[in-house]
Order: C-alpha cells, then structure tokens, then sequence
C-alpha cells in the first residue's frame, strides 16, 4: 500500500498539481497585497480618503459602545458587522487574479496555435475512372491512361 501511495504522489500530474497549489497561494498573497497597498489607496483618495478595509456596518454593538471607527475598533469591542469594504477589495482582487490568469491562457494558446502547422497541399489526387493515386499535374492516368481535365 505505502509503495502504491509513493507511485500516485510521484506521479508528473500530482506534482504538477501541487506546484500550481503553491505557485498559486503565492501569486495569491502578492495579488492581495497589490490590491489593499497600491490599488486601493488611490481609488480611495478619488473618492474622497476613503479606506476600503473601513467600510462596515454594524449590526450588533459590542462590549463597548460604538461609533467605531475603524473595523480593528469594532472587532475589539465584540461588535457583529457587515465588512462590505473588505468584499470590495476581495473582489477586485478576483478580477484582477482573473484578468492575468486570462492574459496567461490567451498567449498558451497563441503560442500553440504557431506551434500548430498548416496542412501541407495535397500532391496527389484520384482518378475518376479507375480510383488510383496520380500526381495532382498529371493530365492522364498512368494506370488505365484515361485523358483528366
């Protein structure tokens, strides 16, 4: 049993797999932060110095009483909130994972398709009259010397 589980783990697509895994949870991690310190920040001055990790509403009030003005504050105080600016920043990062795993994609397959190489012309053809194979310029059968047009 151990040397069948050391097959299926040694496998190419298992540990392929797991590169990607990792790979992923990294890009992940750099996306995220890309995300919550460069892109935000500005969309956030435009709108006027708003902080996105901010942005909540509070459905229950703490141990202490709000207003509460930043989530760190209201999570402390125990209070149940509704972390919208937190879903804005996780989907922009989705959006922008998503964008470059297509831009990815989009050159795999450009670089397949060159790899790809057009059919090449036929050379040969059939005879109508006795089915055999001639070059594709031939005007007459060699085989039963039927005249082609």
């Amino acid at each position: 049993m151990l040397k069948e589980f050391k097959e299926f783990v040694m496998r190419g697509n298992v540990v392929d797999m797991a590169v990607g895994i990792i790979i992923g949870a990294a890009f992940g991690t750099i996306i995220r932060s890309l995300v919550a310190d460069i892109i935000m920040p500005p969309i956030g001055l435009l709108l006027g110095n708003v902080d996105f990790t901010n942005l909540f509403i509070v459905l229950k009030q703490g141990a202490t009483a709000g207003p509460y003005t930043t989530l760190a504050d209201a999570q402390a105080a125990s209070a149940v909130t509704v972390n919208y600016g937190v879903f804005i920043n996780t989907v922009v990062s989705f959006v922008i994972v998503a964008f470059c795993v297509f831009l990815l994609i989009r050159n795999i397959n450009k670089m397949k398709r060159k790899e790809e190489a057009p059919p090449a012309e036929p050379t040969t053809k059939e005879c109508p009259y006795c089915f055999s194979t001639i070059p594709i310029k031939a005007t007459r059968c060699a085989n039963c010397t039927s005249e082609l047009k």
